[in-house]
């Protein structure tokens, strides 16, 4: 296998290479800002909490999307589509049952299929810190985050002094990957100004046996800010920001040509007001994704009897929303935050069977749905003792929902008429937590144990796109309620950190998602459907880490993760849980230079409900393990500036993830049960910071 696609990209990484040489640098004897570790794991360093740096290089290769980036936190899953938009998994948990907040604020993709979740709307160079919070504990992050929240961040603090700054990065691997990332920030203590971009490119990989798949793709982003700071305690700022891709897909008949997402954030927060009030916030936000897909722009195009001609699909989505909370500490060891949040977006379509004689672009959007969700929620830390915390919160949602559409789709070329057609359903639920730690003597470690209620309506794909078993619309799908127990450990003794957190659910109402069901088709027979209905289910798993510092300089980090789930309605498995999966990572570290390897070993997974799922998903049958070893290395040639390499898959392993979508007959291209993952893949990166 050709493990380099172009001679271009040898040259781009010995390039990258020099460009390291000629960044400024401080004295030897200066604070070193750029470690030189290549990040292979990140483990919790407080209780159910995960905090990653986005800019960190990483193996696998650098991430390129908000989903790639989540994949070395335990308990996380990516379900492969192509080179690019895949869908984060949590604890075998997808789609809306995942919380994604983009520095505070909420989007939603636009594509009927999934080929757009939020985090395709993720360029990770661009934000600052990613932080999981894994289960439903908390309330302060909208609403319906069952599995848990990823909030991806960037740092809103005051100047010192007049300061201008930049970090500057670079990345070329095999298959023609090339990225770069920039991001200025100009200022003094008053004012300051902040902008960043991003820009991603590859071609199609190749499995371990030199398949093609069919997965290039092009990405670009914009953020600018500019805030106000006049004193200490007052922060206000006005955000905006701008992106575009296209990508090709390896699991479906049509690629996306087009993912504009155009944002404008606004923001204020004062602190120390007072004794009693330590701060207040309020946010609001503008954001619009314009997505567009077809059957031709991106491979060959091959009349169907599904699609005889040139198709193209064009949703869209609008979402507006906004925040206002107040923090309270009415005793020193007591801290309280409440507030409002809401959200509504309207999702429309448009689209054409044949774009040469009826082009999409002079049709009339016409809107499907609308949803819009009013919440209030307050949640509370009480340290009552010594090293031991009482979290508690609790949060209510009204949700509203219109169905807009006269008629359902029920096959590419024929429709039937809604019976629900502008009817309008509204749902009061109500979410809470309480969570108990207590820190062990010699500041050694934490327990800790806690409970989460979680109530959340049914999402775009579930409630409007699919139908039900006895309809042709699913708008009637009752919502989710989840009960989930998390406990666990986080310990720290000598030279190991060890960190344990298990948990069990019982989901009442569990929204699966199942495909292939037979259905009346008229004068036609029969049809297949996919259809949305509630179960109840159990799931239960959990995450462990140990790390091990044997000598100076060494580190080595073992992870697991594990989920076991049970659909009881069917008396069968929960369908789209991950297989057991370990993670073997070994280091040596130096602060100018770091080396180490990763094996990541997933188990077979012969659990499963074929054609049973999610929104993003069903399963497709058994799967076998794998084992995939990797190399790194990193330098720092000076205190600014960073060189790091791998290799990932070294032994060119052909394998595909339990959880992956199955792969179609693109023109040209070896279809596969699932969309195979990548072969062997060298990466070159370099990061400078002044």
């Amino acid at each position: 296998m050709n493990l380099f696609r172009s001679p271009s990209l040898s040259l781009l990484g010995a390039a990258a290479a020099a460009l390291a040489f000629h960044a400024p640098a401080r004295g030897d004897d200066d604070a070193v800002e750029l470690p030189a570790v290549v990040v292979t794991t990140s483990h919790a360093q407080q209780p159910l909490v995960v905090s990653a740096d986005p800019r960190a290089p990483a193996q696998p290769v650098p991430a390129h999307d908000g989903a790639d980036v989540l994949k070395s936190i335990p308990g996380f899953s990516v379900i492969r589509k192509g080179g690019a938009d895949g869908d984060p998994v949590l604890r075998g948990l997808a789609g809306s049952r995942l919380g994604i907040q983009i520095d505070g604020e909420h989007i939603f993709g636009g594509c009927g299929n999934r080929m757009d979740p939020p985090t395709a709307y993720v360029f990770p160079a661009a934000y600052d810190r990613i932080t999981v919070i894994k289960g439903p504990q908390s309330v302060l992050h909208g609403p319906g985050n069952s599995a848990g929240v990823v909030l991806f961040e960037r740092d809103h603090a005051r100047l010192d002094a007049p300061t201008a700054s930049l970090f500057g990065s670079a990345t070329v691997a095999s298959f023609g990957r090339f990225d770069l990332a920039a991001d200025a920030q100009v200022g003094r203590p008053e004012v300051q100004a902040r902008v960043t971009g991003t820009s991603t490119r590859a071609d199609d990989y190749a499995d371990g046996t030199g398949r093609d798949v069919h997965s290039a793709y092009e990405r670009w982003s914009a953020n600018a800010s500019v805030a106000w700071t006049p004193d200490d305690r007052t922060f206000l700022e006005f955000a905006t920001a701008r992106s575009d891709g296209e990508a090709a897909y390896a699991d479906r008949t049509m690629d996306g040509v087009l993912f504009d997402r155009e944002n404008y954030g606004l923001r204020f927060k004062r602190t120390a007001l007072s004794p009693l009030v330590a701060a207040v916030e309020a946010r609001a936000y503008y954001n619009y994704v314009d997505h567009v897909m077809d059957n031709y722009s991106l491979r060959p195009f091959v009349a169907s009897m599904m699609m005889p001609g040139r198709a193209v699909s064009n949703p869209d989505r609008l979402t507006t929303g906004a925040l206002a909370q107040i923090e309270l500490t009415p005793q020193e060891a007591i801290r309280v935050t409440a507030g409002f949040d809401t959200q509504r977006n309207v999702h429309t379509v448009r689209s054409t069977g044949n774009e040469t004689t009826d082009p999409y672009a002079a049709k009339a959007r016409v809107r499907d749905a609308k949803f819009a969700q009013v919440g209030a929620f307050a949640e509370a830390a009480w340290t009552f003792a010594a090293g031991r915390r009482l979290y508690a919160g609790a949060r209510v949602d009204r949700w509203e929902v219109t169905d807009s559409r006269s008629a359902v789709a029920i096959s590419m070329m024929s429709t039937a008429p809604n019976p629900r057609a502008g009817q309008t359903r509204t749902s009061d639920l109500a979410s809470g937590f309480i969570r108990a730690e207590h820190d062990l003597a010699a500041g050694q470690g934490t327990l800790f144990a806690g409970f989460g209620r979680s109530q959340r309506f049914p999402d775009y794909w579930e409630l409007i796109k699919n139908e039900s078993g006895a309809s042709v619309t699913a708008f009637g799908t009752r919502p989710e309620t989840t009960n989930q127990f998390d406990a666990g450990v986080i310990l720290r003794r000598g030279a190991f950190d060890v960190t344990v957190s298990v948990f069990a659910a019982a989901i009442d109402d569990f929204i699966l998602v199942q495909s292939g069901v037979i259905k009346p088709a008229g004068m036609m027979g029969t049809r297949a459907a996919v259809i949305t209905r509630n179960i109840d289910a159990t799931t239960r798993g959990g995450e462990a880490g140990v790390v091990w510092r044997p000598a100076p300089g060494w580190r080595a980090d073992v992870s697991l993760a594990y989920v076991h789930g049970d659909n009881e309605t069917d008396a069968r498995p929960l369908a789209q849980l991950p297989p057991l999966e370990t993670r073997l990572a070994l280091a040596y570290e130096q602060p100018r230079w770091s080396a180490g390897a990763l094996v990541r070993l997933a188990a077979d997974q012969d659990r499963v409900a074929v054609n049973q799922g999610n929104i993003v998903g069903q399963d497709l049958g058994p799967s076998d393990g794998f084992a995939v070893t990797s190399l790194h290395a990193s330098w720092k040639p000076t205190a600014r500036t960073r060189v790091s390499a791998g290799v990932d898959n070294i032994f060119d392993e052909t394998y595909a993830e339990h959880i992956s979508r199955a792969g179609a007959a693109v023109s040209g291209f070896a279809q596969t049960t699932r969309v195979n993952e990548p072969g062997r893949n060298l990466w070159v990166q370099v990061q400078v910071k002044y």
